[in-house]
């Protein structure tokens, strides 16, 4: 008896350790399951263009930068068949091109696919910007082997105004490396992301045509639905104070008819200072000599 004592006292008094390790790996692993679930529900996704670190942060380059925010997430490739080989190209915006960390744009030789030059990175990065046009600008990629003195690659992405698409497709303009400085690599991209925002085509007096139709609309159905759902209207009585727009027409008419008129009503008779009553007296008197005295 003293021993299940014992030993029922023993297990239900852990010690705190064991309580310690136990609690704290269930918090270990419900943050870890926290943590996935973020991660597939895309809490933890990319910020668009806030990833790209400018080379000389400015609130005007950030600007021109956020228009560009509907290309984020999303790979562009190029294909260039050159002498020297065929290559392609992927342009990824603020983001890593083809998975490659901190790569904005990759060349890939067909030769070599296993070998991934990065030919410019998000992590320094310019943007200009006009009305219609975005130029991109990444830095900082891999250094030549024997052109342009040995300096870093630079790619540039000329993106413009498409409204029809979101992003088109990239096209290769040249790769400039025949000079001994600022060699650049040239893209072409359209895109609605560049575009102007289209100015309203209502006037003033436009929009307060429509809402007045819009009222009327609204008068003329709810008063139509009023007075032959609930009055028990029937015929040309269903029509909202139907009785007052008939009055209203008449006024309305005899109003125009009173002002646009362009002669009297009543016809001048045709001898003036002759009236007919008096001839008819006249005649009677001349047949009274007639008459036997």
């Amino acid at each position: 008896m003293n021993e299940m004592v014992l030993l029922n006292g023993t297990h239900n008094k852990p010690n705190a350790s064991s309580v310690n390790s136990r609690n704290g790996g269930s918090f270990l692993v419900w943050t870890l399951t926290v943590q996935l679930v973020l991660c597939g529900s895309g809490v933890y996704a990319t910020d668009g263009t806030k990833n790209c670190k400018l080379s000389y942060e400015s609130v005007s380059e950030r600007k021109v930068l956020n228009r560009l925010e509907p290309l984020a997430h999303k790979n562009f490739t190029a294909v260039s068949k050159t002498t020297d080989g065929n290559y392609t190209y992927v342009f990824q915006l603020c983001g890593d091109a083809a998975g490659v960390p901190g790569a904005g744009a990759i060349q890939v030789e067909d030769n070599k696919p296993t070998s991934k030059t990065v030919i410019g990175s998000y992590n320094a990065t310019r943007a200009i910007g006009g009305s219609d046009w975005v130029m991109l600008i990444y830095e900082k990629g891999d250094a030549y082997d024997a052109h342009c003195s040995k300096e870093m690659r630079k790619a540039i992405f000329m993106i413009s105004c498409n409204r029809k698409i979101v992003g088109g497709k990239l096209e290769v303009v040249l790769e400039d490396r025949d000079r001994l400085h600022e060699c650049f690599y040239l893209f072409e991209l359209d895109s609605n992301a560049v575009c102007p925002a289209l100015p309203s085509q209502l006037s003033t007096g436009t929009i307060i045509l429509i809402i007045g139709i819009c009222l009327m609309a609204v008068y003329l159905i709810g008063g139509f639905l009023y007075q032959r759902l609930i009055v028990g209207a029937k015929g040309m009585d269903q029509f909202p104070n139907y009785a007052f727009w008939v009055e209203f027409g008449n006024l309305s008419a005899d109003g125009c008819d009173f002002v646009c008129r362009s002669r009297n009503r009543e016809e001048a008779p045709a001898y003036r200072g002759v009236s007919s009553e008096p001839l008819e007296e006249e005649q009677e008197e001349r047949d009274d000599h007639l008459l036997p005295m």
